[in-house]
């Protein structure tokens, strides 16, 4: 068969392309700074612990039954149940772990020996840690869950790709945006990989957290949806103190700031219109009656702050106005929280 030179050309392009594509996959596995175990690899372990250990027939035949056929690949989140629930047939504190978070268990759940024994091999202690994390993390105990996976790494656990998504998921939520960031970016590593939702989730939070600037409104709105959650765990501690405290400071900075603004522009029309001529605008007139209407927090009350207390009446109902106008609606909830803790200072 005569081949054209088009045919050619597409033989050499297609070549090229799968070329690059093999490369790109190969450049992708040396970068890639952790793997993901087989099963056999996870089983040989399993057994140089087991070997160790006196086990009656009763417990071999309750391991063996957990694993059927070591060879054949299982996903990863099973393999890791698999290893911890095997453990847990030798090791009473792997037991104890285990059942918890099989079960419905009072929150906060009660401290586990078997997460701080050294006495264990790492096999054992680091994926007893990762299981109990798991959980906690799906009872939205994110603090606790990410205490336990601080010092736990992708290479001691059955299921790395989990550990990774799961810190990601606790930074995530307590707004630590650069360890966020650098956790997604270890888990995406492998993203060929990996579940499909952990793919989406992590790429959803990339997304989400990466524009989160500091002392914004944004940044501010989730801290007290932070507190809310805490709160609803019972968590009424020095932690939400803290948190509660820094949301009043983001807001009073934010005002201040706000203020300085106000006073620039005004002193601006002031040089431009030295007559003090001002001219209408009925837009702006019509959003500062909508402030005026009933609901809104008296500014007389929240009058003991430096700078904020100290401006005349007509000057703060001015700033009230500039907020009402410039910030978002679903922000106001949050605006009156910080008016509300000033004038419950004031009453103190």
């Amino acid at each position: 068969m005569t081949r054209t030179p088009f045919s050619i050309a597409l033989a050499l392009i297609a070549g090229i392309v799968g070329t690059q594509f093999l490369c790109a996959a190969d450049d992708l596995e040396r970068r890639a700074t952790w793997s993901i175990p087989a099963t056999a690899d996870v089983k040989a372990r399993l057994d140089d612990y087991l070997a160790g250990k006196r086990l009656d027939e009763t417990a071999k035949l309750k391991i063996e039954a957990l694993w059927p056929d070591e060879a054949q690949p299982i996903a990863s989140a099973e393999l890791l149940d698999r290893l911890t629930t095997s453990l847990a047939v030798v090791e009473p504190k792997a037991a104890e772990i285990v059942a918890a978070c099989h079960n419905i268990v009072p929150l906060p759940p009660p401290n586990f020996d078997g997460i701080s024994d050294q006495s264990l091999p790492p096999l054992v202690r680091d994926n007893l840690r990762l299981l109990l994390a798991r959980w906690l993390a799906q009872h939205d105990l994110v603090d606790e869950s990410l205490e336990i996976l601080k010092d736990v790494g992708p290479e001691n656990v059955a299921d790395p790709a989990t550990l990774l998504f799961y810190q990601a998921v606790g930074q995530h939520r307590l707004l630590k945006k650069d360890e966020c960031l650098a956790a997604v970016t270890k888990l995406l590593e492998r993203e060929s990989d990996l579940p499909r939702r952990y793919v989406t989730l992590a790429r959803l939070m990339e997304a989400d957290i990466k524009p989160l600037k500091e002392d914004s409104l944004d940044e501010i709105a989730r801290m007290m949806n932070d507190i809310r959650r805490r709160l609803a765990l019972a968590r009424a501690g020095k932690v939400v103190r803290d948190e509660e405290d820094a949301v009043v400071a983001k807001l009073e900075k934010m005002i201040e700031e706000m203020e300085k603004q106000r006073k620039e522009r005004q002193q601006k029309q002031q040089a431009n219109n030295p007559r003090g001529n001002r001219p209408n605008d009925p837009l702006q007139d019509s959003k500062a009656a909508q402030l005026r209407a009933p609901g809104d927090v008296d500014p007389k009350n929240i009058g003991k702050r430096d700078g904020w207390g100290n401006l005349p009446p007509k000057e703060r109902q001015e700033v009230m106005q500039q907020i009402g106008r410039e910030l978002p609606a679903h922000f106001r909830e949050t605006i009156e929280e910080y008016f509300k803790r000033l004038a419950q200072e004031r009453v103190k």
